[in-house]
């Protein structure tokens, strides 16, 4: 079989390579297998697999081989009994019945967890050639939304209010009763190349409707008749009948490389991206405005006077006389270098968030770049992993260079916590994590093998790259500061109220996060409501945005607290935009309360796991950002002033 990208040369036989980008060619009688992925819920967290539901199963069920990212994210990808041959409509083709017997404990069980399915509103994902099979249905303004999912069933609760995907149909009307959608019509439709000088064709489009039907006869469906009704008392035997109906449409405007734009031009989020990005250019020229009249003004006229009064030039004697007494940054120079307390924590969050923020930038690139799109599935996670492990060097680097210029003598210890500190919290909490998975009976449990093999890339890869790092760190010089330490501490005066360490930190991360609230919105949606996310163009300019507005916003706190003689500023530089991560938490706690309607103790826990390492990779990010910024400041305003 030969298979060319630009042309279709020779027929495939099946579509097997589910993964696979490459343009298949179909021809007449071409098999079209239909894969199943795992099933989940904006009402839970815990996804599940297929086969966990008592739905029709194929008799020779494979499993494509998954990446690291589809696994940690719990996606489930198994063939299903949906089997069609190209150009060939089938109508109303049974698939299987289901029978529960009401004394029966097995068939008992088996149908309450069905219905608790549908009374979470859990959610089919389906794909075909790698596209996901689309549920599309008019919402307001006459704009048409095409879900990658759709329901299970829907519920009719005891007070008669239709919940969910109920309200489609107003024979969904009778009190306590689930509606089980067990019938589909499936539309694939197709590009033809006849008429572009290569053979056979490619589908880019594949969309069904759902529907509940109770058949007459199970033997030989009709597809007519009222809904397949479930009632809430389990008080008779249930029959279930699954069917399905597919249609063929030939569409030669839609082109195989465009195919998935019907799905994401009905996600309207591009106008409220330009008013995010907008509305972060705003706060960036705000807070660029204020450091350009710092650094022009203040500090070049700070830096001339006190060089001018060093140098004996004669000046006014007000002037001179303002100068001498002036109370400001450089009367703080012998000890604005002063190691930090607790310098070997700093340092290992330092490099640590060293290692996060080059991850972060590479994965954003290559995502722009349209390596990481929605259509290769698990491969943001993937790359995010693998640079993660392979950029120990940097962290360690960076951790020991930093605990040798504090001063620092034991080596080993810091390089042991840049190496297991941070990932073994994430670790710990994973594993919580999982283990509650794995309790609840979810697919999004980590397989115990894969679980190995993270520990393997941590402790084989990343863990001997952390230990060169700092090996090439401790070997090189401290850094050099531009002035001397005094050997006495200078006494810090009295500060006011917003020099404060804690009222400073507290403000300086509200610009950063105004900054990203708006795309904050997007990317838990696309976590916790299942939604897909594809626009990495604009989170990238984003990740650039906040990356000036915390720079921005610690240089100017910085400056504030080092010109009222407060020079502590090695911990509060790193805190200052870290806190950003404490309103990232906040903002989270309230898309809990107000976005989702999540039910139960285990899908809360989980939800507030996975956030926790969220807010803490976030917390060494930003935290990194502010204090190299600040860093590089400080040294360049101390060292263009002259000091005795």
């Amino acid at each position: 079989m030969h298979v060319r990208v630009d042309k279709c040369v020779f027929p495939l036989i099946a579509l097997w390579t589910e993964h696979s980008r490459v343009a298949f060619c179909l021809v007449r009688n071409t098999l079209i297998q239909l894969f199943v992925n795992r099933l989940d819920s904006v009402e839970s967290v815990l996804p599940y697999e297929y086969d966990v539901f008592d739905f029709c199963k194929d008799d020779n069920e494979r499993r494509p081989s998954e990446n690291l990212g589809q696994v940690l994210f719990g996606e489930r990808i198994e063939t299903s009994p949906y089997k069609f041959s190209f150009k060939k409509d089938e109508k109303c083709k049974k698939l299987c019945t289901k029978t529960y017997v009401k004394d029966k404990t097995e068939d008992k069980n088996m149908l309450d967890f069905l219905k608790r399915g549908m009374q979470l509103n859990y959610q089919h994902h389906w794909i075909v050639d790698n596209m996901p099979v689309t549920w599309c249905y008019d919402v307001e303004d006459s704009q048409k939304y095409c879900n990658p999912g759709f329901p299970i069933g829907c519920l009719v609760t005891t007070e008669g209010r239709a919940k969910d995907a109920c309200v489609i149909n107003s024979e969904f009307n009778k009190k306590n009763t689930f509606y089980i959608f067990n019938h589909v019509d499936i539309k694939l439709t197709y590009h033809n190349g006849e008429g572009e000088g290569w053979r056979g064709a490619r589908l880019v489009a594949a969309t069904l409707e759902p529907k509940s039907i109770n058949n007459a006869d199970a033997d030989k469906p009709t597809c007519e008749g009222p809904p397949m009704e479930v009632p809430g008392e389990f008080s008779s035997d249930v029959k279930i009948t699954y069917t399905y109906s597919v249609s063929f449409e030939e569409n030669n405007d839609i082109k195989w490389a465009s195919r998935w734009d019907y799905i994401l031009v009905s996600m309207p989020h591009t106008n409220i991206q330009w008013f995010s990005i907008m509305n972060s250019l705003v706060i960036v020229l705000f807070l660029s405005g204020m450091v350009a009249m710092i650094m022009l003004r203040t500090l070049h006229k700070d830096i001339a006077r006190y060089n001018q009064v060093d140098q004996k030039i004669p000046l006014p004697k007000v002037i001179y006389e303002d100068a001498q007494e002036e109370s400001g940054w450089k009367q703080v120079h012998g000890d604005v270098f002063r190691p930090p307390r607790k310098g070997m924590l700093l340092s290992v969050f330092l490099g640590q968030g060293t290692q996060i923020f080059i991850m972060t930038f590479i994965t954003l690139f290559l995502a722009c770049l349209g390596f990481l799109s929605p259509a290769n599935r698990g491969a943001l996670m993937t790359c995010s992993v693998v640079l993660w492990v392979l950029l120990g060097t940097p962290a360690g680097y960076v951790s020991a260079r930093l605990y040798k210029t504090f001063g620092g003598e034991k080596w080993k210890t810091n390089v042991l916590l840049t190496a297991l500190l941070c990932p073994g919290i994430v670790f710990a909490d994973f594993f919580l994590m999982n283990l509650i998975l794995w309790v609840e009976g979810s697919s999004a449990a980590i397989p115990f093998g894969t679980l190995v093999a993270i520990l393997a890339l941590w402790f084989g890869i990343s863990v001997p790259l952390t230990f060169i790092g700092a090996y090439f760190g401790f070997k090189r010089p401290a850094i050099e500061q531009p002035v001397r330490t005094n050997q006495i501490p200078r006494q810090i005066p009295e500060q006011s109220f917003f020099t404060k360490p804690v009222p400073g930190i507290v403000m300086g991360g509200i610009l950063p996060f105004g900054c990203i609230f708006i795309q904050l919105f997007f990317i838990l949606n696309s976590i916790w409501s299942h939604q897909m996310y594809y626009m990495f163009g604009f989170l990238f300019l984003v990740f650039i945005i906040l990356l000036i507005t915390c720079s921005e916003a610690t240089i100017l706190l910085c400056y504030f607290h080092l010109c009222a003689e407060d020079y502590h500023w090695w911990w509060r530089s790193f805190l200052t935009s870290g806190f950003t991560a404490v309103y990232l938490f906040v903002y989270a706690v309230h898309y809990f309360f107000s976005k989702l309607q999540i039910v139960g103790a285990a899908s809360t826990i989980l939800y507030f796991g996975y956030t926790s390492i969220m807010v803490l990779i976030f917390f060494l990010f930003t935290g990194t950002i502010g204090f190299f910024a600040c860093f590089w400041f400080v040294n360049k305003i101390y060292s263009v002033v002259k000091v005795d």
